[in-house]
Formats: structure tokens, C-alpha cells, sequence
């Protein structure tokens, strides 16, 4: 069995990296849109809802993948 220190800290850097690159994709977002408007308004509001829904499915499958090793 692991420590579960070790464990919660490896949990805690696993979140703060979804954290970090959600916000990354998150800050460059507006650009994107912006870009994909001008082209087509349904595309952008497409890829818009796509990069926030994305933010909470890794949360969803991360703790779908927790239970399933029995946590």
C-alpha cells in the first residue's frame, strides 16, 4: 500500500495541473472565438461550449477512473 500522504499529494498535483491547463485553454479561449466568429458565429459558440464542458468532463472521468481502482 502506498502512504497516504504521498497519495493526497499526488492527487493535489494531478488537480492543480487540470487547474493549470484549464486556464490556459480558458485565457486563450476569447482569441479563439473571436477568430472562429468572423468566420462563423455557430462554430464559435460550437468550439466555445466544447472548451468549457471539456473542463468539467476531465473532472468526470478522473473521478470515474477513482472509483473504478476502488478508492
Amino acid at each position: 500500500m502506498t502512504d497516504p500522504r504521498s497519495e493526497g499529494r499526488s492527487q493535489a498535483i494531478a488537480a492543480a495541473i487540470i487547474l493549470m491547463a484549464a486556464g490556459l485553454v480558458l485565457y486563450f479561449m476569447p482569441a479563439v472565438i473571436l477568430a472562429l466568429g468572423s468566420y462563423s458565429p455557430y462554430l464559435a459558440a460550437g468550439v466555445g461550449a466544447c472548451l468549457v464542458l471539456a473542463f468539467f468532463v476531465v473532472f468526470w472521468l478522473r473521478a470515474r477512473y477513482q472509483r473504478q481502482r476502488g478508492k
